[in-house]
């Protein structure tokens, strides 16, 4: 599905607010409520318009996607390639489980084919803001279902607030041309997260053959940036002000064929 042209443009102005009262997350936690509420004590009432950018750390908590390290038994394949990468045997056991297959190997990396479709580093197995005691004795893992989580969200934020925002989920990953992290939309509900702008023409009338836009990727990145990579603690970011049409979007969209990879 693709957004009309005049659907997808921001106005002059893009105002984003990282919401200052989310507390931290357990599983089983009513994630849509605990946002409801951070709405509410910020003295924020959802648009329509609105889109909500929100950290999958946070849903992946709620969703107890949290794994006790001493609970993982490496098998032999993830003992030979923990050994190549000097990475915890246990935690390259949770990134073979969450991959389809290992396409690069480094000291200290695993870029893999997750199970969802994604090329990223370590299959989004993460140690970072994870154990509330600091060690290094769990691991997160990305949700089972992103895009279903979002939609999850947007049902129940649309129940509690009346207005059901657009709900991005958000995590950080390094790019194959660039250096550094930056958002990426792993879920999406209620926007199209790739607008086609092939057809159209740009300022001097030059029709546009190949452009498609990653517009839940852009998003998260804007939230990403408000939302921090250490210890800010500001797992949601509204944004407001861009014009568009509810979709049934997904952010399985932005994904790649294999055969057009070059990379692989």
């Amino acid at each position: 599905m693709t957004l009309a042209p005049d659907t997808h443009l921001p106005n002059a102005r893009l105002e984003l607010i990282a919401l200052t009262s989310i507390p931290s997350i357990v599983a089983g936690c009513d994630l849509a409520q605990i946002i409801a509420a951070a709405l509410a004590h910020d003295a924020i009432d959802l648009r329509d318009g609105d889109i909500l950018v929100i950290a999958q750390k946070i849903v992946s908590k709620a969703e107890g996607r949290r794994v006790r390290l001493d609970e993982v038994t490496p098998t032999a394949a993830a003992l030979d390639l923990a050994r190549r990468t000097h990475k915890d045997p246990r935690l390259v056991e949770l990134i073979l489980r969450e991959s389809n297959e290992v396409i690069r190997v480094g000291r200290e990396v695993i870029i893999v084919e997750h199970r969802l479709g994604f090329v990223l580093a370590n299959a989004g197995v993460d140690q970072s803001n994870v154990s509330e005691s600091g060690a290094d004795d769990e691991a997160l893992l990305l949700p089972i279902d992103p895009d279903g989580s979002a939609l999850a969200l947007r049902q129940r934020l649309g129940a509690l607030c009346r207005i059901p925002p657009a709900i991005i989920i958000n995590d950080s990953w390094g790019r194959a041309w660039r250096m550094g992290v930056v958002g990426h939309a792993i879920g999406v509900a209620g926007l199209n997260a790739l607008v086609d702008c092939r057809g159209r023409r740009d300022r001097n009338g030059r029709l546009l053959r190949a452009t498609e836009v990653a517009l839940a990727d852009e998003l998260a990145a804007a939230g990403s940036l408000l939302m921090g990579q250490a210890d800010e603690g500001r797992p949601v970011v509204l944004v407001r002000g861009l014009t568009l049409r509810a979709s049934a979007g997904e952010a399985r969209a932005l994904l790649r064929p294999k055969a057009d990879d070059l990379f692989r």
